[in-house]
């Protein structure tokens, strides 16, 4: 842990988890929350790097609600409570169980902690918020900074340049593997908290750290294995 000053951490899925309201939404989609849930996950992302590189950007928060109304078109969903159920979850985000924890230990030691995500300055300080996470996270940093989503390089440029550290001496830590083969590419080092017990993405990315959660990276960086 000593080899880092700082730790840069992505948002949703390695910090905060959703509330998810999986039975008010069977209901509403006749039985059919799962689907809709993978197809607006799946082109949630897809939109943010469409949108970086035909250069049209507007905020994760219309994204997210793009998303949503295109999967529900996809699947003929028509009923407008969807929405109005689905996209608050954002806002009302929690953490992990052993988030609080492994921050403290994080800023006993002296070392910088932040977030970086593409998520809005509202949607980001509403997660820290709901989770009481104020006096352990330094840094909220959003890309509507630079005006582009994550993996592009800028992203990444703008949390070093603002943390005023090396980038080899910053942890970029995320449950996205395509995150953290962004972060890489951006001279960071970075740890992947495989959640779920993905395979590893065929993408260029040195990794020192994989873990099953932010418990599991601490322990393994203590004793100095990958």
């Amino acid at each position: 842990m000593t080899a880092y000053d700082g730790f840069l951490f992505d948002a949703y899925g390695t910090l905060f988890r959703l509330e998810l309201p999986n039975e008010q939404l069977d209901a509403l989609t006749d039985g059919r929350a799962n689907v809709l849930m993978d197809i607006w996950r799946s082109r949630q992302l897809q939109y943010t790097w469409l949108r970086s590189l035909m250069q049209r950007h507007v905020d994760f928060e219309q994204i997210t609600l793009e998303a949503l109304h295109f999967a529900m078109d996809f699947l003929q969903i028509r009923n407008e409570a969807v929405p109005q159920l689905l996209m608050p979850i954002y806002l009302r985000a929690n953490c992990f169980d052993e988030v609080p924890k492994v921050l403290d230990s994080l800023k006993q030691l002296g070392k910088k902690t932040a977030i970086l995500s593409n998520g809005t300055p509202r949607m980001l300080q509403a997660g820290v918020a709901n989770a009481g996470l104020q006096d352990k996270i330094d840094h909220l940093f959003s890309v509507e900074q630079v005006g582009i989503f994550k993996p592009d390089p800028r992203v990444y440029q703008m949390a070093i340049d603002q943390l005023q550290v090396e980038p080899a001496r910053i942890l970029f830590v995320s449950s996205n593997a395509w995150d953290v083969a962004g972060a890489s590419s951006a001279g960071l080092s970075v740890a992947w908290v495989n959640r779920n017990g993905h395979p590893p993405e065929r993408l260029p990315a040195n990794v020192t750290y994989e873990a099953r959660d932010l418990k599991d990276l601490l322990e393994k960086m203590k004793l100095g294995h990958p």
